[in-house]
């Protein structure tokens, strides 16, 4: 029997047959626990707000800092997880309303003159400073970080106006992130019945949920990218308030524009390269002729199943790592169709735990997203906080005929996910403030990232692409075919990611905007990218990365760039390689945000890359001899 259908019987929370809370939080077995979660969370971190406040400089006051954000975290993260996920509208509402508070204390706590002060004394004291290891420094640094793009610095008035706009900007990112999930409606007269079917019915109307992207239909993927893309008001007005109010936030703390402040305590440029890309666009119809993707060709050599085994194996040969499906009890759960796992160390033990959220279901957001829902730290007793994350994908259900199937492009999104669920259980840092994937987001993407190019090599793919019936494995021709085919457009897609990270950086700049921000869509679009606007398309308005992302965008590529080079120089000979996966572990994994991460890059190629390294990296995914491709076609 394989280790993901094995049970381990390794830590995890036992009730027998009683009811648990969502996952494993006692007071959440209904709606109304949400309410007592968060008032015991404010109330310890009142507590630990006096003791910070009344300990002396040490190491002390940073880890009552983490043990502060921990306090709050461990709320707000399954809050913002839930607020979005969960099917009852009752624990939404709860969750949504638990977000808001636990966020208006931090934005308080952000402005909190005698705390803060506790933490500059700490700083102020050489002596104290100079014996700290490096970690728990960076750590005091990044607290202090967090009161001074905050306006701890301005006078009480102020203050209160930054708490009040930081709050403000709270309610905004969730109406507008709500926003970005809605499905539009349509009369179904309106399309061509033969092509109805793909889309949800409801009396006379279509629900178009998503762009359907996957669709080897033409007509249906214009018809959804037109119903879903198109305008609305409400929408519309809601982001161009976030980002008026993001922009008063920044001034008010002392910056020229709200992208000037989020860019703060990043590594990062966002090179790119146009001139390939219009033969990109000029190939594409021709490239699609040669390499039949049809992704209905290759979903039944990508069961479920069989990707969640090669993951397992390839976690195994590279770091040592097995993944086990772990039964989970009444009430931990959200959808009864959702898988945990347990991350296991060969040596090492329980790792933590990965909920896997797969398939789709109705008001379901139709979105990839990995998220913290508890992160690790050494806890004051000497025992480590194992980490808790969910993976959220869309997937479609088994069938009576057949199990889940994924198309390549599902296969990649797995794989991407997958990634930050392994920098989460293995960023075995002191703090929590640090965990995983909490570190500065031009690096946060790096794991996922170099997981697609493990997902695209044929020597990976060879190793669980097996036919859900015959068991044949997918043919060499169509692993090579596939592989190429991401290979030869790969201009035009970070063009795309140019293109996006240009206008996020637009939309957070100098205030107010002249044009609305479809206009700027459309002006930026036309420059940056090469596929002209779609009329009465507002794709702005489903770019759910403009909360998330404000300002920083541009960390894909920036991100795209390291993981090339980490993949080029230490996994392209051999994607196996157990010495460079622990290198990996070693270098880049362990830390988080607990290191600079240019170091971190530095310690895993073992050089210091300069701009031109980053830019070439990119380049040189690009370089492919089209002339020969269309010559061929």
């Amino acid at each position: 029997m394989s280790p993901v259908q094995r049970t381990v019987c390794q830590g995890g929370a036992r009730l027998g047959g009683q009811m648990m809370g969502l996952f494993g939080v006692p007071e959440l077995s209904c709606p109304e626990g949400f309410q007592e979660a968060q008032d015991k969370a404010l109330q310890e971190s009142e507590q630990l707000v006096q003791k910070a406040c009344s300990t002396p400089p040490g190491p002390e006051i940073v880890m009552i800092f983490d043990q502060l954000s921990d306090a709050l975290c461990r709320v707000a993260d399954l809050a913002d997880f839930v607020k979005i996920a969960h099917p009852d509208f009752a624990f939404r509402e709860a969750a949504e309303e638990a977000c808001r508070n636990i966020g208006t204390m931090v934005e308080k706590l952000n402005t909190d003159v005698e705390l803060c002060q506790s933490l500059r004394q700490l700083l102020a004291d050489e002596v104290v400073m100079g014996s700290l290891d490096p970690e728990t420094r960076r750590v005091a640094e990044l607290f202090m970080f967090d009161f001074e793009i905050s306006g701890i610095h301005l006078d009480e008035e102020k203050r209160k106006k930054a708490v009040n706009l930081n709050i403000k900007i709270l309610d905004l990112c969730n109406e507008f992130l709500t926003g970005t999930h809605l499905p539009n409606k349509i009369d179904k007269h309106v399309l061509p019945e033969h092509i109805r079917y793909n889309f949800t019915a409801e009396g006379n109307y279509l629900q178009v949920a998503g762009l359907h992207a996957d669709c080897p239909d033409d007509l249906v993927r214009e018809a959804a990218y037109k119903i879903f893309l198109y305008p609305n008001a409400e929408q519309l007005s809601c982001l161009e308030e976030l980002l008026a109010s993001r922009n008063s936030l920044a001034q008010l703390v002392g910056y020229n524009t709200f992208a000037h402040r989020a860019l703060q305590g990043t590594m990062a440029k966002n090179p790119g390269r146009r001139c390939v890309t219009q033969k990109d666009f000029e190939m594409m119809t021709k490239m699609k002729v040669k390499y039949d993707i049809d992704p209905g060709l290759y979903c039944p050599f990508f069961s479920l199943g069989a990707c969640m085994e090669g993951l397992n194996s390839l976690f195994s040969q590279l770091l040592g790592i097995s993944l086990y499906a772990e039964q989970t009890q009444r009430g931990e759960v959200w959808s009864e169709d959702i898988r945990k796992l347990a991350v296991v160390h060969e040596n090492e033990g329980l790792l933590g735990y990965i909920y896997c959220d797969f398939f789709q279901r109705p008001n379901k957001p139709h979105q990839d997203c990995h998220f913290t829902v508890r992160g690790g730290r050494l806890r004051e007793n000497g025992e480590y906080q194992l980490p808790v994350v969910v993976l959220m994908l869309s997937l479609p259900h088994s069938t009576r005929s057949a199990p889940t199937l994924l198309s390549p492009g599902m296969m990649e999104n797995l794989f991407h996910e997958m990634g930050h669920a392994m920098h989460s259980m293995l960023g075995r840092t002191r703090y929590q403030h640090v965990t995983g994937t909490r570190c500065p987001t031009d690096f946060a993407e790096v794991p996922s990232i170099l997981m697609e190019y493990f997902a695209n090599d044929y020597r990976v793919v060879n190793q669980f692409a097996r036919h859900y019936k015959t068991g044949q494995p997918l043919p060499k021709s169509m692993v090579s075919r596939l592989c190429e085919s991401k290979k030869v457009c790969a201009a035009a897609d970070m063009q795309l990611q140019v293109f996006y990270a240009v206008l996020d950086q637009i939309y957070h700049g100098k205030h107010p905007l002249k044009r609305s921000t479809t206009e700027i869509l459309k002006e930026t679009q036309e420059k940056f990218y090469g596929l002209p606007y779609v009329p009465n398309t507002a794709w702005q308005l489903r770019f759910s990365h403009l909360v998330g992302y404000g300002a920083k965008y541009y960390s894909y590529l920036m991100s795209r760039a390291v993981a090339s080079m980490v993949w080029k120089q230490c996994f392209a000979q051999d994607p196996f390689d157990r010495a460079m996966g622990e290198r990996y572990r070693r270098e880049m994994l362990a830390h988080g945000g607990g290191k600079e991460p240019i170091l971190m890059v530095q310690g895993m190629l073992q050089k210091s890359p300069s701009v031109e390294d980053f830019v070439d990296a990119l380049v040189s995914d690009l370089d492919q001899d089209f002339e020969t491709f269309i010559m061929d076609s």
